[in-house]
Protein backbone atom coordinates (compact mmCIF):
# COMPACT_ATOMS: atom_id res chain seq x y z
CA UNK A 1 0.00 0.00 0.00
CA UNK A 2 2.86 2.52 1.02
CA UNK A 3 5.82 0.77 -0.98
CA UNK A 4 5.69 3.40 -3.94
CA UNK A 5 5.44 6.38 -1.45
CA UNK A 6 8.19 4.77 0.62
CA UNK A 7 10.67 3.95 -2.27
CA UNK A 8 9.64 7.53 -3.66
CA UNK A 9 10.10 9.98 -0.46
CA UNK A 10 11.90 7.88 1.87
CA UNK A 11 14.60 5.47 -0.03
CA UNK A 12 16.94 6.10 2.31
CA UNK A 13 15.01 4.08 5.05
CA UNK A 14 14.56 1.01 2.58
CA UNK A 15 17.92 0.71 1.76
CA UNK A 16 19.17 1.10 5.85
CA UNK A 17 16.44 -1.54 6.90
CA UNK A 18 18.07 -4.06 3.86
CA UNK A 19 21.45 -3.29 4.85
CA UNK A 20 20.44 -3.66 9.00
CA UNK A 21 18.37 -7.03 8.06
CA UNK A 22 21.85 -8.55 5.73
CA UNK A 23 24.06 -7.75 8.68
CA UNK A 24 21.65 -9.59 10.71
CA UNK A 25 21.17 -6.60 13.12
CA UNK A 26 17.65 -7.02 12.90
CA UNK A 27 15.68 -10.57 12.75
CA UNK A 28 12.62 -10.77 10.05
CA UNK A 29 9.30 -9.49 10.79
CA UNK A 30 10.84 -6.03 12.18
CA UNK A 31 9.61 -2.54 11.83
CA UNK A 32 11.67 -0.29 11.01
CA UNK A 33 10.79 3.23 12.34
CA UNK A 34 12.59 6.67 10.97
CA UNK A 35 12.70 8.42 14.39
CA UNK A 36 13.92 11.83 12.31
CA UNK A 37 11.35 11.64 10.03
CA UNK A 38 8.62 10.96 12.67
CA UNK A 39 9.77 13.94 14.71
CA UNK A 40 9.89 16.29 11.54
CA UNK A 41 6.20 14.95 11.02
CA UNK A 42 4.97 15.74 14.64
CA UNK A 43 6.58 19.14 13.83
CA UNK A 44 4.51 19.83 10.58
CA UNK A 45 1.36 18.78 12.61
CA UNK A 46 1.99 20.71 15.71
CA UNK A 47 2.82 24.22 13.57
CA UNK A 48 -0.37 23.49 10.99
CA UNK A 49 -2.84 22.58 14.10
CA UNK A 50 -1.28 26.29 16.26
CA UNK A 51 -2.00 28.09 13.17
CA UNK A 52 -5.61 26.75 12.46
CA UNK A 53 -6.40 27.09 16.98
CA UNK A 54 -6.61 23.28 16.86
CA UNK A 55 -5.31 21.28 19.82
CA UNK A 56 -3.69 17.79 19.53
CA UNK A 57 -3.39 14.59 21.50
CA UNK A 58 -0.95 11.72 19.65
CA UNK A 59 -2.15 8.57 19.37
CA UNK A 60 1.39 5.87 19.31
CA UNK A 61 -0.79 2.26 19.22
CA UNK A 62 0.22 1.83 15.47
CA UNK A 63 4.15 2.29 15.91
CA UNK A 64 4.00 0.12 19.04
CA UNK A 65 3.83 2.63 22.06
CA UNK A 66 7.84 3.00 21.39
CA UNK A 67 9.54 4.97 23.85
CA UNK A 68 11.93 6.70 21.83
CA UNK A 69 9.09 7.75 19.11
CA UNK A 70 6.93 8.92 22.28
CA UNK A 71 9.93 11.32 23.18
CA UNK A 72 10.34 12.61 19.93
CA UNK A 73 7.08 13.21 19.36
CA UNK A 74 5.79 14.70 22.71
CA UNK A 75 8.85 17.43 22.09
CA UNK A 76 6.51 18.96 19.74
CA UNK A 77 3.16 17.70 20.60
CA UNK A 78 3.30 17.17 24.45
CA UNK A 79 -0.38 15.51 25.19
CA UNK A 80 -1.23 12.17 23.88
CA UNK A 81 -5.01 10.52 23.90
CA UNK A 82 -3.78 6.59 25.44
CA UNK A 83 -6.55 4.30 24.32
CA UNK A 84 -5.83 1.64 27.10
CA UNK A 85 -4.07 1.61 30.29
CA UNK A 86 -1.56 0.00 28.89
CA UNK A 87 -0.15 2.41 26.56
CA UNK A 88 -1.29 5.31 29.19
CA UNK A 89 1.17 3.68 31.40
CA UNK A 90 3.95 3.90 28.73
CA UNK A 91 3.28 7.44 27.47
CA UNK A 92 3.41 8.46 31.17
CA UNK A 93 6.63 6.64 31.73
CA UNK A 94 8.21 7.97 28.89
CA UNK A 95 7.31 11.98 29.79
CA UNK A 96 4.27 12.63 27.63
CA UNK A 97 1.71 14.64 29.31
CA UNK A 98 -1.86 13.12 29.75
CA UNK A 99 -4.47 14.63 27.42
CA UNK A 100 -6.70 12.48 26.94
CA UNK A 101 -7.63 8.91 29.10
CA UNK A 102 -10.33 6.37 27.89
CA UNK A 103 -10.16 7.38 24.29
CA UNK A 104 -11.15 4.07 23.21
CA UNK A 105 -10.95 1.81 25.87
CA UNK A 106 -12.17 2.98 29.30
CA UNK A 107 -10.40 3.02 31.93
CA UNK A 108 -11.47 -0.02 34.52
CA UNK A 109 -12.30 1.33 37.84
CA UNK A 110 -9.08 0.00 39.67
CA UNK A 111 -7.19 2.21 37.58
CA UNK A 112 -8.86 5.30 37.92
CA UNK A 113 -6.89 6.48 41.23
CA UNK A 114 -3.52 5.43 39.29
CA UNK A 115 -4.00 7.59 36.15
CA UNK A 116 -6.46 10.66 37.30
CA UNK A 117 -3.40 11.32 39.83
CA UNK A 118 -1.78 12.43 36.03
CA UNK A 119 -4.08 14.75 36.29
CA UNK A 120 -5.15 14.27 32.70
CA UNK A 121 -6.36 17.54 30.67
CA UNK A 122 -9.62 14.85 29.85
CA UNK A 123 -11.27 11.60 30.66
CA UNK A 124 -13.44 10.17 27.98
CA UNK A 125 -16.95 8.47 29.69
CA UNK A 126 -18.79 5.95 27.56
CA UNK A 127 -22.26 6.00 30.23
CA UNK A 128 -23.28 6.93 33.75
CA UNK A 129 -21.37 3.99 35.71
CA UNK A 130 -17.86 5.36 34.29
CA UNK A 131 -18.88 8.49 35.12
CA UNK A 132 -20.03 7.85 38.43
CA UNK A 133 -16.60 5.53 38.90
CA UNK A 134 -14.57 8.74 37.93
CA UNK A 135 -16.38 11.58 40.22
CA UNK A 136 -15.61 8.72 42.62
CA UNK A 137 -12.07 8.36 42.44
CA UNK A 138 -11.35 12.00 41.74
CA UNK A 139 -13.33 13.39 44.78
CA UNK A 140 -10.82 10.96 46.82
CA UNK A 141 -8.01 12.52 44.98
CA UNK A 142 -9.63 16.36 46.10
CA UNK A 143 -10.20 17.51 42.82
CA UNK A 144 -12.81 17.52 39.90
CA UNK A 145 -12.04 15.72 36.75
CA UNK A 146 -12.44 17.50 32.97
CA UNK A 147 -14.69 14.64 31.23
CA UNK A 148 -15.40 14.28 27.75
CA UNK A 149 -18.97 12.24 26.84
CA UNK A 150 -17.90 9.67 23.83
CA UNK A 151 -21.23 9.91 21.82
CA UNK A 152 -22.99 6.27 20.26
CA UNK A 153 -21.75 6.18 16.37
CA UNK A 154 -24.58 6.52 13.66
CA UNK A 155 -25.68 3.53 12.55
CA UNK A 156 -23.35 1.67 10.02
CA UNK A 157 -19.96 3.89 11.13
CA UNK A 158 -18.70 2.03 14.42
CA UNK A 159 -16.35 -0.79 14.21
CA UNK A 160 -17.02 -3.87 15.84
CA UNK A 161 -15.50 -4.20 19.12
CA UNK A 162 -15.52 -0.85 19.78
CA UNK A 163 -19.67 -0.55 20.65
CA UNK A 164 -20.40 2.06 23.28
CA UNK A 165 -21.48 5.59 24.00
CA UNK A 166 -24.08 7.74 24.65
CA UNK A 167 -27.53 8.28 22.23
CA UNK A 168 -27.68 11.79 21.14
CA UNK A 169 -31.11 11.40 21.64
CA UNK A 170 -30.63 10.31 25.54
CA UNK A 171 -27.59 13.21 25.95
CA UNK A 172 -29.55 15.79 27.97
CA UNK A 173 -31.22 12.96 30.36
CA UNK A 174 -27.55 11.45 30.65
CA UNK A 175 -26.13 15.27 31.20
CA UNK A 176 -28.65 15.67 34.08
CA UNK A 177 -26.88 13.26 35.67
CA UNK A 178 -23.68 14.12 35.35
CA UNK A 179 -23.92 17.61 36.37
CA UNK A 180 -25.12 16.24 40.16
CA UNK A 181 -21.90 14.22 40.16
CA UNK A 182 -19.33 16.50 42.13
CA UNK A 183 -16.23 14.77 41.08
CA UNK A 184 -16.28 15.65 37.54
CA UNK A 185 -17.22 18.51 34.98
CA UNK A 186 -18.72 18.15 31.53
CA UNK A 187 -15.73 19.49 28.88
CA UNK A 188 -17.04 18.37 25.92
CA UNK A 189 -18.05 15.49 23.53
CA UNK A 190 -16.10 13.13 20.99
CA UNK A 191 -17.32 10.57 18.81
CA UNK A 192 -15.48 7.80 16.73
CA UNK A 193 -14.35 8.23 13.68
CA UNK A 194 -15.20 11.46 13.20
CA UNK A 195 -12.77 11.53 10.17
CA UNK A 196 -12.18 8.75 6.90
CA UNK A 197 -10.25 8.42 4.11
CA UNK A 198 -12.48 7.22 1.00
CA UNK A 199 -10.69 3.68 0.45
CA UNK A 200 -10.52 4.13 -3.40
CA UNK A 201 -9.26 7.78 -3.80
CA UNK A 202 -7.98 8.69 -0.09
CA UNK A 203 -9.74 11.36 -0.08
CA UNK A 204 -11.04 12.61 3.28
CA UNK A 205 -14.56 13.26 4.36
CA UNK A 206 -16.45 13.76 7.94
CA UNK A 207 -18.23 10.79 8.46
CA UNK A 208 -22.17 11.21 10.22
CA UNK A 209 -20.35 10.71 13.92
CA UNK A 210 -18.65 14.46 13.62
CA UNK A 211 -22.60 16.05 13.11
CA UNK A 212 -23.73 14.07 15.77
CA UNK A 213 -20.83 15.48 17.89
CA UNK A 214 -21.67 18.69 16.67
CA UNK A 215 -25.18 18.38 17.59
CA UNK A 216 -24.25 16.99 20.93
CA UNK A 217 -22.03 20.08 21.43
CA UNK A 218 -24.82 22.27 20.79
CA UNK A 219 -26.85 20.68 22.85
CA UNK A 220 -24.93 20.38 25.89
CA UNK A 221 -23.85 24.64 25.52
CA UNK A 222 -27.72 25.07 25.84
CA UNK A 223 -27.53 23.40 29.10
CA UNK A 224 -25.06 25.92 29.87
CA UNK A 225 -21.97 23.80 29.63
CA UNK A 226 -18.86 26.63 28.33
CA UNK A 227 -15.98 25.78 27.00
CA UNK A 228 -16.58 22.68 24.96
CA UNK A 229 -14.09 20.52 23.50
CA UNK A 230 -15.08 19.04 19.99
CA UNK A 231 -12.79 16.21 19.65
CA UNK A 232 -12.61 14.45 16.10
CA UNK A 233 -10.05 11.50 15.79
CA UNK A 234 -8.92 9.25 12.67
CA UNK A 235 -7.33 10.50 9.98
CA UNK A 236 -5.78 13.51 11.37
CA UNK A 237 -3.52 14.86 9.62
CA UNK A 238 -2.17 17.99 7.84
CA UNK A 239 -4.67 17.56 4.70
CA UNK A 240 -7.49 16.76 7.56
CA UNK A 241 -6.22 19.60 9.95
CA UNK A 242 -8.37 22.17 7.91
CA UNK A 243 -11.46 20.18 7.25
CA UNK A 244 -11.70 19.94 11.56
CA UNK A 245 -11.08 23.24 11.87
CA UNK A 246 -13.60 24.61 9.05
CA UNK A 247 -16.42 22.00 11.03
CA UNK A 248 -16.03 23.78 14.26
CA UNK A 249 -13.45 20.17 16.15
CA UNK A 250 -11.47 21.86 19.11
CA UNK A 251 -9.29 18.63 19.10
CA UNK A 252 -7.62 16.21 16.40
CA UNK A 253 -5.65 13.37 17.09
CA UNK A 254 -3.04 12.01 14.82
CA UNK A 255 -1.56 8.91 14.92
CA UNK A 256 -1.27 7.06 11.17
CA UNK A 257 -0.16 10.39 10.12
CA UNK A 258 3.10 10.54 11.98
CA UNK A 259 4.19 7.70 9.96
CA UNK A 260 2.91 9.27 6.72
CA UNK A 261 0.52 6.14 6.01
CA UNK A 262 -2.91 7.25 6.41
CA UNK A 263 -4.60 6.12 3.47
CA UNK A 264 -4.37 9.30 1.50
CA UNK A 265 -1.11 8.86 1.54
CA UNK A 266 -0.60 5.96 -0.61
CA UNK A 267 -2.83 7.72 -3.13
CA UNK A 268 -0.77 11.29 -2.91
CA UNK A 269 2.50 11.42 -3.10
CA UNK A 270 3.10 14.91 -2.18
CA UNK A 271 1.29 15.04 1.06
CA UNK A 272 3.69 16.99 3.34
CA UNK A 273 4.01 13.97 6.34
CA UNK A 274 7.04 11.97 5.20
CA UNK A 275 6.84 7.87 5.11
CA UNK A 276 8.42 6.75 8.28
CA UNK A 277 8.70 3.00 8.61
CA UNK A 278 9.09 -0.16 6.85
CA UNK A 279 8.13 -3.67 7.14
CA UNK A 280 11.72 -6.17 7.09
CA UNK A 281 10.95 -10.12 6.17
CA UNK A 282 12.85 -12.38 4.72
CA UNK A 283 11.91 -15.52 2.59
CA UNK A 284 11.32 -18.78 4.98
CA UNK A 285 10.93 -21.31 2.55
CA UNK A 286 9.40 -21.89 -1.26
CA UNK A 287 6.68 -24.06 -1.97
CA UNK A 288 7.21 -26.82 -4.80
CA UNK A 289 5.48 -24.39 -7.58
CA UNK A 290 7.85 -21.67 -6.74
CA UNK A 291 6.22 -19.47 -4.98
CA UNK A 292 8.36 -17.86 -1.69
CA UNK A 293 6.90 -17.96 1.73
CA UNK A 294 7.88 -15.08 3.90
CA UNK A 295 8.08 -15.08 7.61
CA UNK A 296 4.94 -13.26 9.09
CA UNK A 297 4.26 -11.57 12.53
CA UNK A 298 3.37 -8.45 11.63
CA UNK A 299 0.60 -8.67 8.84
CA UNK A 300 -2.52 -6.74 10.04
CA UNK A 301 -6.09 -7.91 8.48
CA UNK A 302 -6.82 -4.42 7.07
CA UNK A 303 -3.24 -3.75 5.72
CA UNK A 304 -4.05 -2.99 2.17
CA UNK A 305 -0.73 -4.75 1.57
CA UNK A 306 0.03 -5.36 -2.46
CA UNK A 307 3.76 -6.04 -3.02
CA UNK A 308 7.42 -6.91 -1.53
CA UNK A 309 10.55 -5.85 -3.03
CA UNK A 310 13.37 -8.36 -2.70
CA UNK A 311 16.03 -5.71 -2.99
CA UNK A 312 18.70 -8.14 -3.14
CA UNK A 313 17.23 -9.36 -6.84
CA UNK A 314 15.21 -5.89 -7.29
CA UNK A 315 12.47 -8.32 -7.52
CA UNK A 316 8.82 -6.95 -6.95
CA UNK A 317 6.32 -9.62 -6.05
CA UNK A 318 2.85 -9.42 -5.33
CA UNK A 319 1.91 -10.72 -2.23
CA UNK A 320 -1.24 -13.19 -1.95
CA UNK A 321 -4.27 -12.48 0.39
CA UNK A 322 -4.52 -14.86 3.54
CA UNK A 323 -7.60 -14.92 5.14
CA UNK A 324 -7.66 -12.96 8.28
CA UNK A 325 -8.70 -15.71 11.08
CA UNK A 326 -5.56 -17.19 10.34
CA UNK A 327 -2.26 -16.68 12.20
CA UNK A 328 0.15 -15.25 9.86
CA UNK A 329 3.40 -17.55 10.21
CA UNK A 330 4.35 -17.06 6.51
CA UNK A 331 2.62 -14.43 3.71
CA UNK A 332 3.07 -16.53 0.22
CA UNK A 333 4.41 -14.12 -2.37
CA UNK A 334 3.73 -14.78 -6.27
CA UNK A 335 6.14 -16.91 -7.96
CA UNK A 336 9.60 -15.01 -9.56
CA UNK A 337 9.68 -15.50 -13.20
CA UNK A 338 11.39 -18.13 -14.76
CA UNK A 339 14.98 -17.83 -13.83
CA UNK A 340 15.14 -15.27 -10.99
CA UNK A 341 17.40 -16.16 -8.13
CA UNK A 342 15.14 -16.08 -4.99
CA UNK A 343 16.69 -17.91 -1.85
CA UNK A 344 15.71 -18.33 1.61
CA UNK A 345 17.20 -15.73 3.53
CA UNK A 346 16.48 -13.30 1.51
CA UNK A 347 15.41 -9.52 2.56
CA UNK A 348 11.60 -8.62 1.65
CA UNK A 349 10.41 -5.11 2.42
CA UNK A 350 6.70 -4.27 2.96
CA UNK A 351 4.90 -0.92 3.65
CA UNK A 352 1.71 -1.44 4.93
CA UNK A 353 -0.93 0.21 6.72
CA UNK A 354 -0.64 -1.41 10.51
CA UNK A 355 -1.67 -1.27 14.09
CA UNK A 356 2.22 -2.68 15.45
CA UNK A 357 0.54 -2.82 19.16
CA UNK A 358 -1.42 -6.04 17.95
CA UNK A 359 1.58 -8.10 16.37
CA UNK A 360 4.47 -10.42 17.47
CA UNK A 361 6.76 -7.64 15.93
CA UNK A 362 10.40 -6.10 16.71
CA UNK A 363 10.18 -2.39 16.37
CA UNK A 364 13.97 -1.25 15.64
CA UNK A 365 14.42 2.44 15.55
CA UNK A 366 16.72 3.99 13.52
CA UNK A 367 17.92 7.88 13.46
CA UNK A 368 20.26 10.15 11.26
CA UNK A 369 18.87 8.81 7.73
CA UNK A 370 18.53 12.60 6.84
CA UNK A 371 22.02 13.16 7.53
CA UNK A 372 23.05 10.08 5.86
CA UNK A 373 24.34 8.53 9.10
CA UNK A 374 22.22 5.63 10.16
CA UNK A 375 22.31 4.35 13.74
CA UNK A 376 20.29 1.63 15.08
CA UNK A 377 18.90 2.75 18.69
CA UNK A 378 17.79 -0.38 19.95
CA UNK A 379 15.03 -2.97 19.49
CA UNK A 380 11.70 -3.31 20.93
CA UNK A 381 8.72 -5.38 21.16
CA UNK A 382 5.24 -4.18 19.73
CA UNK A 383 4.34 -3.05 23.54
CA UNK A 384 7.35 -0.63 23.60
CA UNK A 385 9.70 -2.96 25.85
CA UNK A 386 13.64 -2.62 25.21
CA UNK A 387 14.90 -6.46 23.77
Amino acid sequence: MFLDSLLTRNPELADAAADLHRRGEIPPDTYVMDLDAIEANAALLAAEADRLGLSLWFVVKQLGRNPELIRAIARHIPRYAAIDPPEARTLHAAGAQAGNLGHLVQIPRRALPEMLAWRPETVTVYDLANARAVSEAARELGFVQDVLIRLEGAAGSVYPGQEGGVPLAGLDAFAAEVERLPGVRIAGVTAFPCVLCDPATGAPAATPNFELALKARQALATRGHTDLKLSAPSATSMATLPLLAELGATHGEPGHSLTGTTPLHAHDLTQPEKPAYVYVTEVAHTLADGRPAVYGGGFYPRSGIKTALLPGTSERLRVQGAPAENIDYYRLLDAPAPGADVRVGDTALLAFRTQIFVTRSTVAVVEGLAAGAPRLLGLYDAQGRAL
